[in-house]
């Protein structure tokens, strides 16, 4: 068993998280990973509605008795977001981790502190993270270059991310992009990382509510298949890459492109209908580099497992050898 101030201040089993995943952290997946011993977290604007977030919240609670969190990510939207409402349904439904995202967070960490909820906040810097720790958070996801979604716009991998964050930062810290197995946890925590945050590798297990050819695309896609689009527009994101992607891409080559030149290809809803309907080339949808780590659609509980067993072997085989070798 690993003990860190995350499985500590959050009462998990291991160190290992679930963020927020866009129509896809729903109860089935986030109740999957909480009975597996790891933090899930529910993606709040996944439901179009403060009232659907709190009924799917709900169903959560019936599905599991260990603690999860919900997501709230605060981003330029195609439409009005009333992120007040959803952040009142988190807390009237009892939910008391929360999972920021995106912009400065300090105007809903105020509220939410009111309640007693604990607060990750995800940074894709270390001088974002330094400010979220001044605003009040109670621990950081630093999130490298790697990642799938949001990677910022510094493009510093979690190699260089992780240890520079952990130089800067009191705060516990978990450490985001890149990891699918015991060997990342092992390294995010020698980093100095307190945990992992999944997204990718969690979108790829049997109870990942997505059409199954999108989870056996992922499997055969490498580390090289994924598109950084919406670069010229300060707002980068990884996606797989596909027809759509592509089609973004020659778009914003011819320069001066705009959001309105776009929004019709990069549409959350026409994401979502990836998922659904298991089309890869129907619209655009996230997923990391580490895509070419993941070769199985295994359960929750056997993946968190396997995880676990994989970076004690690690840690008491392999490095522990190293160390009598040298002593020799």
């Amino acid at each position: 068993m690993f003990r860190t101030r995350f499985t500590e201040m959050f009462g998990v089993e291991h160190p290992i998280a679930l963020g927020g995943l866009q129509w896809v952290g729903r109860a089935p997946l986030v109740s999957a990973v909480a009975n597996a011993g790891a933090l899930g977290f529910m993606t709040a604007l996944s439901h179009p509605t403060p009232e659907g977030l709190a009924k799917e919240i709900k169903l959560c609670q019936q599905m599991t008795d260990k603690p999860f969190g919900v997501n709230l990510t605060i981003l330029p939207t195609l439409r009005h977001t009333p992120y007040a409402e959803y952040r009142q349904a988190i807390i009237e439904s009892g939910v008391r981790i929360v999972e920021t995202a995106g912009y400065n967070p300090e105007e809903h960490i105020i509220e939410f502190k009111k309640h007693g909820v604990k607060i990750i906040h995800k940074c894709t810097s270390v001088r974002h993270a330094v400010k979220a720790q001044k605003v009040g958070v109670d621990m950081i996801s630093i999130d490298g270059f790697e990642c799938a979604g949001h990677p910022g716009e510094d493009d510093v991998p979690g190699l260089v991310l992780i240890p520079a964050a952990a130089d800067k930062v009191t705060i516990p810290m978990i450490a985001s992009g890149g990891f699918a197995d015991g060997r990342g946890l092992v390294a995010a925590l020698a980093l100095g990382a307190e945990g992992i945050n999944m997204g990718t590798r969690f979108l790829c297990t049997v109870e990942s509510p997505i059409h199954q050819r999108i989870k056996e695309q992922i499997v055969a896609n490498d580390e090289l298949a994924t598109d950084l689009i919406m670069r010229t527009l300060t707002n980068t994101t990884r996606v797989a890459r596909n027809t759509v992607s592509q089609e973004v891409l020659a778009i914003e080559r011819k320069g001066g492109a705009t959001i309105d030149d776009i929004k019709h290809l990069v549409a959350g809803v026409r994401g979502g209908t990836v998922y659904e309907g298991g089309d890869q080339n129907s619209g655009i949808w996230s997923t990391g580099m580490v895509q070419g780590l993941i070769h199985d659609i295994p359960n929750c509980a056997d993946l968190v497992a396997r995880i676990m067993a994989e970076a004690s072997e690690i840690v008491a085989a392999r490095l522990n050898s190293m160390m009598a070798r040298r002593v020799q």
